[in-house]
């Protein structure tokens, strides 16, 4: 059975508070692990009045704290935004107060604007250049604290959080794979080299301390309802998020609307629905339907759903059709 998970943005809705936003995604978490999900991952943007998300760590702790058993982690972490020390000495923390529950994953963009990721990083270059060493080096301080290491986290030495790496492209995909970590794929907004990039991750594979064999996880935008058509107006939240994003305006997360047409352009419906490919929309036939024909071309060993929908009441039953479609696929296998 592949194993479902849910990556949240902690969306701040229109006329909603940062408040609301992350208690949402506790709930959200406390839902999802009641149902069987595996993870819970949390995804570190900024400069986004649609996302509440920026301090990725400490919304993990306030997820973590009100759920018990399901993993909760980053998706991701992007370190170049950070110094490896303080990223262990966090992630060391979380992982004292949570044991056995706490993943890191880490992706190498800004994960926002360039002004904004000159605000974080101040040198962009050196800090993109450095992804590889800085992998190494976060994992190194969250290993063994010998006695041949200058400088030791703490917490953070010996905590030996799962790190898993990231990627849109290629890249990740060849890092990942010499490093002998698993691999996660943002195919939820980022398709075009999704099966490359698995490919290339599978051959390029040497198994690790880490891991002995190839590990993939894959992601989907995803809105489940009773209905296709319920289903599909409820996605249009995402598709005007995206047309906005897009235009460089970007905002809170919006309403959904009955129709897409007064609010993009041919040529916008065209990018948006090619970025948005691989989303799993509609009623329960549907979505059971799109889930399997994606792990059969992907071969994914885990799927991560992301739920881009604004009425929290939608947004906990689009998590439990998927958590239905689980097990049905699984039960039919």
């Amino acid at each position: 059975m592949v194993p479902f998970s849910i990556l949240d943005l902690s969306p701040i809705i229109e006329g909603g508070t940062v408040a609301q936003s992350l208690e949402n995604s506790r709930c959200l978490a406390q839902e999802a692990e009641a149902l069987g999900y595996k993870r819970f991952w949390l995804a570190e943007h900024h400069g986004m009045r649609g996302i509440a998300s920026a301090a990725t760590s400490l919304v993990i702790q306030h997820v973590a704290a009100g759920t018990e058993k399901i993993r909760v982690g980053s998706g991701g972490i992007m370190l170049p935004n950070h110094s490896p020390l303080v990223i262990a000495e966090q992630f060391g923390t979380l992982a004292a107060l949570f044991p056995d529950r706490i993943d890191l994953g880490l992706g190498r963009a800004p994960g926002t604007d360039m002004r904004t990721a000159q605000a974080l990083r101040r040198n962009l270059d050196s800090a993109a250049n450095n992804f590889p060493q800085d992998v190494v080096e976060l994992m190194q301080l969250m290993g063994p604290a010998g006695p041949e290491r200058n400088v030791v986290a703490i917490p953070g030495a010996d905590s030996n959080v799962p790190v898993w790496l990231l990627g849109s492209s290629h890249y990740s995909a060849h890092l990942a794979g010499m490093l002998g970590l698993p691999f996660a794929f943002a195919s939820h907004f980022a398709p075009d080299m999704l099966l490359t990039a698995l490919e290339i991750y599978r051959e390029r594979f040497e198994p690790s301390q880490y891991l002995d064999r190839p590990h993939v996880m894959v992601g989907v935008m995803g809105a489940a309802a009773e209905t296709d058509a319920e289903a599909d107006h409820l996605f249009t939240s995402m598709q005007q998020s995206f047309v906005r994003l897009r235009r460089g305006t970007p905002g809170a997360f919006p309403p959904p609307v009955d129709n897409m047409e007064p609010h993009w352009s041919e040529n916008e419906r065209i990018n948006v629905e090619h970025t948005l490919q691989y989303a799993v929309v509609g009623g329960p036939d549907r979505i059971r339907r799109r889930i399997a024909d994606f792990l059969a071309i992907t071969r994914a060993d885990e799927l991560i759903v992301s739920m881009p929908v604004h009425d929290m009441a939608a947004r906990l039953k689009s998590v439990r059709l998927f958590a239905e479609a689980q097990r049905e696929l699984a039960e039919a296998a």
